[in-house]
């Protein structure tokens, strides 16, 4: 399980979900100039793709249209959505081929209960994570708080271990202001039609290549 209490969690109290992030000062760091880099890369009239990775049984629901609306919405103007249906269109599922082609992943798990801030995600949709996680955005999907950066949830690989589940916490005290969470937005905003696109930002520290390195385990 990945642990670790992030600084502003509130003095005398007790709880280790009450905090707005659980990522270190300087994952959060690391992942925002990762952001910040890919954000000053894009270049105009190049489409941003993301793909929703959804259970068929989520993707059946009554409310998937609306959920994909919601998504849209939290995203900025512009940005692709592609899912199973839309992206394979009936096709083998090949998903190395696919993710290539790919600017962000949005992950839709399953809550613990409505409302939940937990949220479980299956084997394929752990493994399709995997495979972004350390290069672009990746955001969970929650009902009640929207979009949260997956660098800044709880992580915990669950059994059974030949098809191990990936369960999600979001911070109690999530904020949609939070710097990472504007610094993914930023990355997968499609470039201006005045060729400008986003303006490049500053920084020294390497690309992310492990968000959750200081941590004891990698979902």
């Amino acid at each position: 399980m990945m642990s670790g209490m992030h600084a502003t969690q509130k003095p005398g109290n007790d709880d280790p979900l009450d905090v707005e992030t659980f990522a270190r000062s300087e994952q959060q760091r690391r992942y925002i100039a990762a952001m910040h880099r890919i954000a000053a890369k894009r270049r105009p009239d190049t489409p941003v793709r993301v793909y929703v990775s959804a259970a068929p049984k989520t993707a059946s629901d009554s409310n998937w249209n609306r959920w994909l609306k919601r998504i849209t919405e939290d995203l900025p103007d512009g940005v692709e959505l592609l899912h199973y249906g839309s992206a394979f269109e009936g096709q083998p599922y090949a998903w190395e081929t696919l993710v290539g082609q790919l600017d962000g992943l949005v992950v839709i798990g399953k809550p613990k209960r409505l409302g939940s801030r937990v949220h479980v995600l299956g084997p394929v949709a752990r493994l399709e994570l995997r495979s972004m996680v350390a290069q672009k955005p990746v955001l969970l999907f929650t009902h009640n708080l929207g979009l949260v950066p997956v660098i800044d949830c709880k992580s915990q690989v669950m059994t059974p271990p030949d098809a191990p589940r990936l369960k999600l916490v979001a911070p109690k005290r999530w904020n949609r202001d939070s710097r990472t969470l504007q610094a993914a937005l930023d990355a997968l905003r499609p470039a201006g039609d005045d060729g400008q696109g986003p303006e490049p930002h500053r920084g020294t520290a390497d690309h992310l290549a492990t968000p959750f390195a200081s941590r004891s385990a990698t979902p």
